[in-house]
């Protein structure tokens, strides 16, 4: 693949910024034009480990990747990025809106009193807003608000900055609730899901025992299937497995890594094992998606 790199794939607060920023535990936004215009219209592969981003596209469009999904960016829409997700962008040129970059300690200050609000915005998504029954106006406002205020130093700039933020994150939610189409399931259900994936990330690499997650979470392991299958249809080991699967993804198709080193990294003790779990859950080997990922890359 054209882009994959030697090294990790970058890490950044901000796209290209090497620096540590100064409000790091705070919020930025910035026009999308700002840093894409510069870079020629192209975000290439990167995570935020510790910050979620919020887009509003306005005008333009293009396709965005997050992880091994591909999806067209047909505004107006708003684009939830969470924190850790490998991603990029190719706008079209010209492509205007808003990009907002919080901490997740920002995040969950925000969200506090509804962890729906900070679970809506751990869903990567791409929500078009034509026919929602959002209001657009009101929509782009809420954006414009926030950066006029954020740009300023006038008394009280950090509460309207939270307020504004709280309203996305309140946007956020009722699109995700638009499209779940899983929306009647009681609210713990989802509650427990969102518990066990945020476990899945912590210790996918040496835990693939589900009594290990039931225990931790405090339930069974049929209560932890049930919920998981409520919420998105798949087991909780299909979740677990699937969490495992988009970390090979990652490495294969971002990194320079061997595959021998690429399963150590995500905890197989036995490359040919790692070379047999991958390709009965993705149809090929692990070699043969790097290159089908490096030709879609020409």
């Amino acid at each position: 693949m054209a882009d994959a790199l030697d090294e990790p794939i970058p890490r950044y607060y901000l796209y290209g910024d090497q620096g540590v920023d100064v409000e790091l535990d705070f919020l930025h936004i910035e026009a999308i034009r700002e840093r894409s215009g510069a870079n020629d219209w192209r975000i290439r592969p990167h995570s935020h480990p510790d910050h979620t981003q919020v887009l509003l596209v306005r005008e333009g469009g293009g396709v965005i990747r997050m992880e091994d999904q591909a999806n067209s960016i047909d505004p107006p829409a708003v684009m939830v990025i969470p924190a850790g997700i490998v991603h990029q962008i190719d706008f079209h040129t010209g492509t205007d809106g808003f990009v907002v970059t919080s901490a997740l300690g920002c995040l969950k200050t925000a969200a506090a009193g509804d962890p729906r609000l900070d679970s809506a915005a751990a869903r990567p998504a791409v929500y078009p807003l034509t026919g929602t029954g959002l209001n657009l106006t009101a929509v782009e406002e809420t954006f414009a608000w926030l950066h006029r205020e954020f740009i300023w130093s006038a008394p009280g700039r950090r509460k309207v900055i939270m307020a504004q933020w709280m309203r996305i994150l309140v946007m956020i939610l009722r699109l995700s609730i638009t499209r779940d189409d899983a929306s009647g399931a009681p609210t713990r259900d989802y509650d427990l899901l969102v518990r066990y994936r945020a476990l899945l990330e912590s210790n996918f690499r040496e835990q693939r025992s589900l009594r290990f997650y039931a225990d931790t979470l405090a339930v069974t392991r049929a209560r932890l299937n049930a919920a998981c299958k409520s919420r998105t249809g798949k087991t909780a080991s299909d979740l677990l497995h699937e969490r495992i699967v988009i970390e090979a993804k990652r490495y294969l198709v971002y990194s320079g890594s061997g595959i021998a080193q690429i399963a150590h990294m995500i905890g197989f003790d036995d490359p040919a094992y790692f070379n047999r779990f991958f390709a009965h859950r993705v149809g090929i080997s692990p070699g043969a998606f790097r290159k089908q990922a490096r030709r879609s890359a020409e």
